[in-house]
């Protein structure tokens, strides 16, 4: 069985928030004045036209062949680039990228070693990075399998630094340079022409790409790109032509950047003079587990011209960091995606990057952070809490009042007539029906964030706590976190003031309510528990403190008052 995303988890238990909500209002419902009945207005949805995809990338029609010299290596040549940042392996076999190391992140095996965003076992299969896209198969294999020329000789580099690959076998010639900065972008220039006529050529992104653990945590590999001011995203079985994935589908240029993403680390592809489209799609890795034949689906992708010509593009290879996204030009923020409350979620990560500074450990910035947040969210518990007092108290009243109208129904006349004697004792005692719900649903939003922020945040990749959490964005090994955090949350609710006439079976229900969360939640990043198992903490000794300060208002001071 598929086991479920964090991203299915997330709506799960913001359903059973919801269902909370709901339950709460069932048992203090909202008197609905009656009203006229109003025509519904009609809506025109817009209508959707279907545009025929582009062809790919192809080959001239060969005229009067033109004299090219034959250009080629005898052996097969590794050439590295370095700077603090990345070591980088290119093969002048195909003149394509066998290893891309991002020094500053560690891979999960056991000694840790640099990240590699190549996967070479499919790469082997599949074909490698930087490799060349053309339609014509034939002159694309003999183009990406072809030794070629390069300067300088093979040896080792430190950038920044220049690479030239040149081949031609005396009819397709092939050229690319390659310009290593000491960032995490290089720029590209590759060429091709047959028979002295220029192509349109697409360089590729082949094999897969990111940190293997990725696909372990069931995280989704996705192909993106950005036209018309908006980020799309391509998952894997949206990618390649409908019902033929492995067939490349174009999307049609000119792009403002595009390229291939994890949940961390990304390669993004961007115009650097030439405008872009995007070719994507699926293939297939196939290998032995248990004794038996298997394979998995990888994401594959191209951006090139259509134009016949040379392409000139700029690549940032690296981190999903903001700080660094937001210095390349276009910026490449958007490729955190924070979701619908990214509004909320960036400020609350710009706060915890800040936070860090002082406290060195995330694991305690998440805490210090959740006891600032939740502190500053006490006026809302504190009204929340009255408003449930008040509730209590007078809920026998309500359900007198609704026990001698339950015999008709909702359509029945007469139920006008309970929903003004029940407005009547709400406006006599002061409160508010939603008083009691509207805090929970307003506080909805930042723990939303809170969670996009933490799982999209890099900063906690492999950033450890204590003892057994030594990766705040993996989940605990040993489950603490979430059941600690189901232990608070229980407290907490059962803490809280609940009217008097709540049903038994009811009853059981709420309470399962954090059991059902606490199983959501097994799954979820250490550090998005350790922010819920700290609020919750915080708001049982918050609810605590409240129970003792205000206690349950007795019935006979409402009667005074009545009379």
């Amino acid at each position: 069985m598929k086991e479920m995303s964090d991203h299915v988890r997330m709506i799960i238990f913001v359903a059973l928030v919801l269902v909370i909500t709901l339950v709460w209002l069932h048992f203090s419902p909202l008197p609905v004045p009656p009203q006229k009945p109003v025509a519904p207005a009609g809506q025109t949805a817009p209508a959707q036209t279907a545009t025929p995809a582009p062809a790919a990338p192809s080959a001239a029609a060969p005229g009067k062949p033109a004299v090219i010299t034959a250009i080629q290596a005898t052996e097969e040549k590794i050439i590295v680039v370095e700077s603090l940042l990345y070591r980088v392996e290119l093969s002048n076999r195909g003149g394509v990228v066998r290893s891309w190391k991002l020094k500053k992140y560690l891979n999960d095996e056991t000694p840790p070693h640099a990240l590699d965003l190549v996967n070479s076992e499919a790469a082997r299969q599949l074909g490698w990075p930087m490799s060349l896209l053309l339609s014509d198969a034939a002159l694309q294999d003999q183009a990406n399998t072809a030794l070629y020329e390069v300067t300088p000789a093979a040896g080792n580099l430190q950038a920044p630094a220049e690479i030239t690959f040149h081949w031609s076998d005396g009819h397709l010639e092939v050229t690319k340079k390659l310009k290593f900065a000491q960032n995490y972008e290089v720029s590209v220039e590759m060429s091709a022409a047959l028979d002295g006529k220029a192509l349109a050529p697409a360089l590729a992104w082949r094999g897969g790409f990111g940190d293997k653990a990725v696909y372990q945590a069931g995280q989704n590999v996705n192909v993106f790109y950005k036209q018309g001011g908006k980020v799309n995203l391509v998952p894997l079985k949206k990618l390649g032509v409908s019902g033929n994935q492995i067939q490349p589908l174009q999307q049609t240029g000119p792009m403002e950047f595009t390229g291939i993403e994890d949940q961390f680390f990304t390669a993004a592809f961007l115009p650097g003079g030439t405008d872009l489209s995007l070719w994507h799609w699926t293939q297939y890795r196939h290998f032995v587990a248990d004794d038996k034949p298997a394979s998995e689906p990888l994401a594959e992708m191209a951006a090139g011209t259509t134009t016949a010509g040379p392409l000139r593009a700029r690549l940032y290879v690296g981190p999903k960091e903001l700080a660094l996204l937001g210095k390349v030009q276009p910026p490449l923020e958007e490729l955190v995606n924070f979701g619908w409350f990214g509004v909320i979620a960036k400020p609350l990560l710009y706060v915890l990057q800040w936070i860090h500074k002082y406290i060195p450990n995330y694991g305690w910035a998440i805490v210090v952070f959740t006891l600032a947040l939740t502190m500053a969210l006490f006026p809302i518990r504190l009204w929340t809490f009255h408003s449930a007092r008040k509730m209590q108290a007078v809920a026998p009243e309500i359900k007198a009042i609704q026990d001698r109208y339950k015999k008709y129904s909702m359509r029945d006349p007469r139920k006008r007539k309970m929903n003004e004697e029940v407005m009547a004792v709400y406006q006599r005692e002061g409160i508010n029906p939603m008083g009691s719900c509207l805090p929970m649903l307003a506080q909805l939003p930042i723990i939303i964030a809170f969670y996009r922020m933490l799982a999209s945040a890099i900063e906690l990749r492999h950033a450890p706590w204590i003892w057994w959490i030594h990766d705040l964005s993996a989940q605990d090994p040993y489950y603490v976190l979430p059941i600690a955090m189901t232990v608070a949350t229980f407290l907490m609710m059962k803490m809280t003031p609940t009217p008097t006439t709540v049903d038994p079976a009811q009853q059981k229900m709420m309470a399962l309510m954090p059991l059902l969360t606490g199983v959501i939640f097994i799954k979820f990043a250490s550090g998005l528990n350790l922010y819920y198992f700290t609020q919750s903490a915080l708001g049982a000794v918050q609810q605590w403190y409240l129970n003792r300060a205000e206690p349950a208002p007795s019935r006979s001071k409402f009667k005074k008052k009545k009379e």
